[in-house]
Formats: C-alpha cells, sequence, structure tokens
C-alpha cells in the first residue's frame, strides 16, 4: 500500500489547517454525557454512611450547646472530605493517564507524508492506511483498496465478512468495525458522536466498571458490618437512656459505637489499590485497559502463549527451499545465490504486494536476491484471501497474456489440493517432517494455469501442481526459559497454542525449557472431541500445534470450566476471540494487531516476555498488600469497637470513655495509613514462589481472618485491662480517657509495622523500602505530643496530662500487645 500513487487532491490535510478543524469538530470521541466530576464526586462522599454519620454527630453537639465540640466535629467533616476528595482526584487522575496509555494510534498522511497520531485527533478529511487487524476509528470512504474484507458485526451484527473497495456502494467503512483482510486508504468522513456508531449510542473506549468478585466480596463485607453497626447503635442507644433518660446524649453515644464499627476504609482502599497499581504498572510498560484486571493478575494459574512474536522473534528469514521437480532441499545462507527461484517466484506471486505479514517479508526479501534480466510485468486481477482449514491463499496474474496462479499455505492444505499420488505425497510428508523436526516453519508453494472466463469460486478449485516447500526459521526470544522458570516457581503452568505443525511446535517448545506432557495435540482433533474430552486434554497437554480462532477459543474456555485462571498472550488477528475470552488477555504492544490490542486486558508496551512475569508480581504485589490494609482494619477496629461498648454492658463506671470525636480522629489516622502506607509497600520476596490463589476463594483463608481477630482481641484485652485498671484506682474519667487514647494511638503506629508482613519478622520488614515510614511516624509522634503536652488540644478532646511512668506504660502495653505477633512470625518461620 505504502507505493500506491493517490489521486491529486488525496495528499492529506496540511497539520497547519488541522487546528481549525478541531474547533469546528472537536475530538474523535464518545460522549455519552457531561458529567460534572467534582460535584459528583463530593455527592458520592456526602451520601457515605460515615459522612452522615457525622453529620448527624454535629447536629446533635450544637443541639445539646456543646459548640465546641460541634465545630470540632465540622473540622473532623471538612478534613474527612478532604481526605476522599484527595484520593478521588489521585485515583481519577491515574485513571485519565491510563486511558491516555491505552489510546490506539492510527496512521494518516499529512503534509504529504505518513504520520502516526492519536485516534481521538482524527479530524475530517484525514486520509488514513488501514490494514489487517485494524480497528476503524472513524466513519471513512475508501480511496484505494487491496482484497478488503471488514467485520462489521458490532453494527450489523452480521457475523461474515463483508467485502469492500473503491467503487459506489462498496466503499463506506464505520467506526468500530474492523480489517478482516487486505489494506486501504480512506478518507475521514465523520468522527465521535457524529458517527454511526456514535449516533447508536455504543462507545468502544468506555472502561467497563463492573463488580468482579473481590469487589463484591468487599462490598458484602461492609454491609455486614454495617448492618451489626446499625444493630449495635440502637442497642448501645437504649441502654444508655435506659440510663440516663436522655434520648440526644444516647443518641450521639450509640453514633459512636456505628463509627467504629463501619470499615469504610476498606472500599476506599480497594479503589485505590486498584488504580494506583494500575498507573504504577503502565510506567513499567504494562498497560492494564481497566484497573479491575490487577485482582485476576494474582489468580493467574494458566499461561497460553502463541508462538510467533510471543516466544519467538517474529523476524522471519528462509532458512531452505525444498523443490519438488527437482527434487532438491536447497539451504538459504545470506551469501549463497538462491537457484530455487520457481518455487521462490511462486510464494512471492502469492503474497501481498505490500506485505506486513513477518513470512510474507521474509518471502520478499529472499525474492529481491534472485537475479533477473528484467522484470516482469505482472498484474493481480483476482485474490483469494487467507481461508480453509488450515488455511491457504491464491492471487490471480494476468502476464504476458496468459493467466498465472499462484497459491500458498500451510503444507497439508496445499497437498491435499494438489491431489498428488499416494507415494509423491508421502515424499513429501517426509521432507516435511524432517524439517519441521529442525523447528522450521512450513509453507507449501503451489500454481495453476487458467484459461477459462470464470474464475471457480472456491480457490482449491483451480487445477493445481505442486511446487514445493519453503522452511522459514523465527529464532526464539532471548531470555524466554528464564521467564518460564520463574512461571513455574510460581506454580503457573504453561502451555503453547499455535497454528504451526506439531513437529515444529514441539521443537520450538523444548527449546525454550517447556516443561513437555506428551505430544501435541492439533486443532482438527480437538474439534472433534467431547466437551469433557476437551477438558481432560486442556488440562494435560502442554502444546496444541495447527489451532484456528475456534479451537483455541474452545481450549481458553475448557480450561476456565477446569477452574482455572487463564492468561492468554498473543498478537494476531486469529488470537482475538481467545484473548477476549480468557481472564486476561495479553497483547503484544509493539508488533501487535489492533484487533488483538482491543479484545487484551493488558498490553505489552514493548513486547517483552519478562513484562508478564513483572505484570504477574505486581498483580500479587497489589492484592497482598490490600489483604495487609484490610486485615489492619480488622484488626484495629476490634479494639474500638469493644472498647466503647464493653463497659456500658458490663456496667462499668465509666461506661462511656470515647465521644464521636476520639472516634472519627482515630479513623482520620486510619484510613490514609491503610490506603497510602500499605500500597507503598514493596514486593515480598517470597510472592513469587507461593502457588496463585483460587479466584474464586473468598480474600481471606479461615487461618488469616483467625490470626488478625486475634490481634484486634489482644490488643482490646490489653486496652481494657489498662481501662479497668486505672478506673479501679479512682484515676479521674479525663485521665482515664488520655490513658486509652494513646495507648489506641501508639498501638495503631506499631500494627501498621506489624502488619507490613505476615510471614517476616520486624528485623526484615525494617529493610523494606516504603517512602512514607518517615512520614507515618514523623505524624505519629506530633500527634502523640499534641496530646500529651498541648493544652487546647487535651481540651478539645477532653484529655489531661498524665505521667511519664503511665505514658511508658502506654508505650509498653502497646509495644506487648501488638509486638506479640512478630514472636509469633519468628517461631513459625523457624518451625
Amino acid at each position: 500500500m505504502k507505493n500506491v500513487k493517490l489521486e491529486p487532491g488525496f495528499s492529506g490535510l496540511r497539520n497547519m489547517d488541522v487546528p481549525a478543524l478541531v474547533r469546528q469538530y472537536g475530538k474523535n470521541q464518545f460522549i455519552a454525557a457531561r458529567e460534572h466530576g467534582f460535584i459528583r464526586m463530593v455527592w458520592e462522599i456526602v451520601k457515605e454512611p460515615m459522612f452522615l454519620m457525622l453529620l448527624l454527630a454535629c447536629l446533635l453537639y450544637f443541639i445539646l450547646g456543646e459548640v465546641k465540640e460541634g465545630l470540632l466535629m465540622l473540622a473532623a467533616m471538612v478534613f474527612v472530605g478532604a481526605i476522599s476528595i484527595f484520593q478521588g482526584v489521585k485515583s481519577s487522575k491515574a485513571l485519565a493517564a491510563l486511558k491516555q496509555f491505552t489510546q490506539p494510534k492510527v496512521t494518516v498522511i499529512r503534509d504529504e507524508k505518513e504520520q502516526t497520531i492519536f485516534s481521538e485527533d482524527l479530524v475530517p478529511g484525514d486520509i488514513l492506511l488501514l490494514e489487517e487487524g485494524n480497528s476503524i476509528p472513524a466513519d471513512c470512504t475508501i480511496v484505494h483498496a487491496n482484497d478488503l474484507s471488514i467485520n462489521e458485526s458490532i453494527i450489523t451484527g452480521e457475523s461474515q465478512p463483508v467485502d469492500k473497495s473503491a467503487a459506489e456502494g462498496h466503499n463506506l467503512l464505520f467506526q468500530g468495525t474492523t480489517i478482516n483482510s487486505g489494506s486501504c486508504y480512506a478518507i475521514v468522513t465523520a468522527i465521535g458522536n457524529s458517527t454511526v456508531l456514535g449516533k447508536l449510542g455504543k462507545s468502544i473506549t468506555a472502561i467497563s466498571t463492573s463488580g468482579t468478585l473481590l469487589q463484591n466480596q468487599i462490598a458484602q463485607f461492609v454491609k455486614i458490618m454495617a448492618a451489626i453497626g446499625f444493630i449495635t447503635f440502637a442497642l448501645i442507644w437504649l441502654v444508655n437512656y435506659l440510663h440516663s433518660g436522655s434520648i440526644i446524649q444516647s443518641l450521639l453515644l450509640g453514633l459512636t459505637i456505628a463509627m467504629a464499627v463501619i470499615p469504610e476504609e476498606i472500599p476506599v482502599a480497594f479503589s485505590s489499590f486498584m488504580a494506583l497499581g494500575a498507573f504504577h504498572m503502565s510506567k513499567l510498560g504494562i498497560i492494564t485497559r481497566q484497573p479491575l484486571t490487577i485482582e485476576n493478575l494474582g489468580a493467574v494459574s494458566v499461561i497460553c502463549l502463541d508462538k510467533t512474536g510471543t516466544i519467538t522473534e517474529n523476524r522471519m528469514e528462509v532458512n531452505s527451499i525444498y523443490d519438488f521437480e527437482k527434487d532438491i532441499t536447497e539451504i538459504i545462507t545470506p551469501e549463497s545465490a538462491i537457484k530455487s527461484d520457481k518455487v521462490l517466484r511462486y510464494a512471492r506471486l502469492a503474497s501481498e504486494q505490500a506485505a506486513f505479514d513477518a513470512m510474507e517479508k521474509a518471502i520478499i526479501a529472499a525474492y529481491e536476491r534472485v537475479p533477473r534480466e528484467q522484470a516482469e510485468k505482472e498484474e493481480m486481477i483476482r485474490e483469494y484471501p487467507l481461508s480453509g482449514v488450515p488455511p491457504m491463499m491464491t492471487h490471480v496474474y494476468r502476464m504476458n497474456g496468459h493467466l498465472i496462479v499462484a497459491g500458498k499455505g500451510a503444507p497439508e492444505r496445499i497437498l491435499a489440493v494438489c491431489k498428488m499420488s499416494p507415494a509423491a505425497t508421502g515424499k513429501v510428508n517426509a521432507v516435511i517432517s524432517s524439517m519441521a523436526a529442525k523447528g522450521l516453519r512450513l509453507l507449501g508453494i503451489c500454481s495453476a494455469t487458467f484459461t477459462g472466463k470464470d474464475f471457480p469460486e472456491l480457490q482449491q478449485n483451480f487445477n493445481w501442481q505442486f511446487e514445493g516447500l519453503l522452511a522459514l526459521y523465527d529464532p526464539p526470544k532471548q531470555g524466554i526459559k528464564k521467564e518460564f522458570d520463574q512461571w513455574y516457581a510460581a506454580g503457573i503452568k504453561v502451555k503453547l497454542i499455535t497454528g504451526d505443525n506439531k513437529e515444529t511446535a514441539m521443537h520450538i517448545a523444548k527449546q525454550v525449557g517447556m516443561q513437555l506432557n506428551g505430544a501435541a495435540i492439533t486443532g482438527e482433533q480437538l474439534m472433534t472431541m467431547t466437551s469433557a474430552e476437551i477438558g481432560k486434554i486442556a488440562g494435560e497437554v502442554v502444546v496444541f500445534a495447527r489451532m484456528f480462532p475456534e479451537a483455541k477459543l474452545k481450549i481458553i474456555e475448557a480450561l476456565k470450566e477446569n477452574g482455572e485462571t487463564v492468561a492468554m498472550m498473543g498478537d494476531g488477528v486469529n488470537d482475538g476471540p481467545a484473548l477476549k475470552s480468557a481472564n486476561i488477555g495479553i497483547a503484544m504492544g509493539g508488533r501487535g494487531t489492533e484487533i488483538a490490542r482491543e479484545a487484551s486486558d493488558l498490553i505489552l508496551t514493548d513486547d517483552r516476555l519478562e513484562k508478564v512475569t513483572e505484570a504477574i508480581k505486581q498483580g500479587r504485589k497489589i492484592y497482598y498488600n490490600l489483604k495487609k490494609a484490610v486485615r489492619y482494619i480488622i484488626s484495629i477496629h476490634i479494639p474500638i469497637i469493644l472498647t466503647a461498648s464493653l463497659p456500658l454492658l458490663l456496667g462499668w463506671r465509666f461506661p462511656n470513655i470515647f465521644t464521636p470525636i476520639h472516634v472519627i480522629f482515630l479513623e482520620l489516622i486510619m484510613g490514609p495509613t491503610c490506603s497510602i502506607f500499605f500500597e507503598k509497600e514493596p514486593v515480598e520476596s517470597s510472592i513469587m514462589i507461593q502457588p496463585p490463589r483460587k479466584e474464586s476463594q473468598s480474600i481471606f483463608t479461615a487461618k488469616e481472618l483467625l490470626i488478625s481477630l486475634i490481634q484486634g482481641f489482644v490488643i482490646a484485652f490489653g486496652i481494657l485491662s489498662l481501662y479497668y485498671g486505672f478506673m479501679q484506682s479512682g484515676y479521674t474519667i479525663e485521665y482515664v480517657r488520655t490513658v486509652i487514647f494513646l495507648t489506641l494511638v501508639i498501638s495503631n503506629v506499631f500494627l501498621t509495622f506489624v502488619n507490613r508482613s505476615f510471614q517476616e519478622n520486624i528485623f526484615t520488614t525494617f529493610r523494606f523500602k516504603n517512602n512514607l515510614v518517615p512520614f507515618v511516624l514523623s505524624a505519629s509522634l506530633i500527634f502523640l505530643a499534641g496530646i500529651a503536652f498541648i493544652p487546647f488540644i487535651q481540651r478539645a478532646f477532653q484529655l489531661t496530662r498524665i505521667s511519664a511512668r503511665d505514658f511508658i506504660l502506654c508505650t509498653g502495653v502497646s509495644l506487648i500487645i501488638t509486638g506479640w505477633f512478630e514472636v509469633y512470625k519468628t517461631l513459625v518461620k523457624k518451625k
């Protein structure tokens, strides 16, 4: 296509004219509705249960005439809102950056030369260069086409490709459709909401926000805790009312308990971890099309790979040529003169004029080395696109007054259409086996002559003659065995799903260090099996050869039915259905087709396989750090709940030690700690030698939840012991409150560092690099100093100064009730 000479007037827009067109037509974006981002964000905060409880507590303080406390609660509301907005803006910016990373690029002609731009920068009048595998980014009219067929199912619902050309009535292309075969130049006629797709109200770029399993689990947990909070609120209100007779005061104390019970930090932590995690991964060259993909990354148990361009360089070279007529095999070297020019000539004629496929580029490069007295004058008059199982393609040329037909494709397909004798077929198959066993990729080459007027409807119906074989070599990527070893160590199974024949596929699999289990299975064999048989084969077999899109899809579906979390890697048009079906579709961002990228969940910007290892590592890190945050929240909520409720239910002398002010400031410490501190935690060294988690399993095992509950109850026991001891010793309620509040704050800090790892002790985690460690320690010390020494803060929190001895006691008790877990981790690790 790059050699096509366009008509005058089709030389493209001038760059200087584009800004005016953008002002006139806008960006090439689908806009569903105008969203008031900030107002919506504020509304989401206001309707949260915690904010509503703060608002009610604030009103109750003013009704009771406690203006100072009311103003303090008002300040707390502003602070809570500011933190929520900060987190929301941070997540929104991460998502916006992520969308920018995932935005497709297109090739246009501007100022009479090809340029690559973002698809949203297209304007009417732009001339696009579109090729097989591209998604059409705007409504267009074809200027010039070469064997073009389009999948218009997104518009029409019809799955069969439609032939297109520059002829009137066949020259319209629509946004969102995809190029099934061929290539073209097309001029943009409509963009954004003005396209046919836009008028149908369909967005092809919107990031999905449907709830995942983990998201639903967290939402369910928060709902359960909210229900418990409401029941506890009603109970505490009733008990207080029966003791005091004051409805408003009792409501205030009931709200204290409700605030302590509802873990509103968890959904905030979840959304922050996913959005920020996706953004951090994008800076590593791993683009997640939606942040919630990260949830599945930590659960990947099977990785399925296409061969070409995925585990090989996709850098084809013609290695050898088998000439059937002469019955010789010629080895091609960079220095040698190519003698098997007849086979190579038909291979070139059966290739696209402007090749973009790696094999066809290799064929053209080899053919250009063949010495010729003068260039042949051939005119292609008919093209049969790549089709069939296994596939072949055919080109028909008019040359020197007669017609020549050239075909190429999978060797078994070419042998079948040539209808050779069993002896001749056996001889060729022996050559095929010999070449394939060396890891070479093979193409069968055939030719035919045609003298009639009406071409056959099907390409196999020509009178074919077998010419020979072309063997191409695509070397494996460097370092791929190292990546496979890491996947196996992480408990991840690896499967090769390729269009190559069995011998080639098995050779490459051995060469790159795959753990093989028996022979390869072909796509044709697979399609004859029952669902149960496919499920068994999918679980046991490692190499799948001669696979076509439907067969690849069956393997992916079978693995999912077996309970596996499947990642599929691919770069071609035929990988699209499998990429879409997999739990995580991974596309090559450099050499991959746009269809592959659009169907995928993850895009590797530089096609390096080690990025997949890094993606899995980051996915596991984010998931485990989220678990740390949630377990921390559960552990620290228990002592707050029990300290606020048990004394009242047990009839202690100081039944209500905390007010809403104390609870909300404890929440303000916990919220940022879990959302920011734990998200910054580095990858633990053992993370890639643990087996993948089951996608369906709960966020916690029974043992994990039990440990977090024990942590919370031990902290509660220590605090309540101090509570009871100081109360019984005749101290004032302000003094007891100060002791308990300080102990909780110090315990919170210690628990944050203890829960940095549930396997490694603090002597190991101390070496973990987290830039927020100094900030958390400094902020905690400043807050503790304010409580201990600044009278204004003490009065605001209804606290008082305590002795140095008691401050040391608070610190010592905090260390014991949190630090026991460090001893436990050390003993378990030794055992």
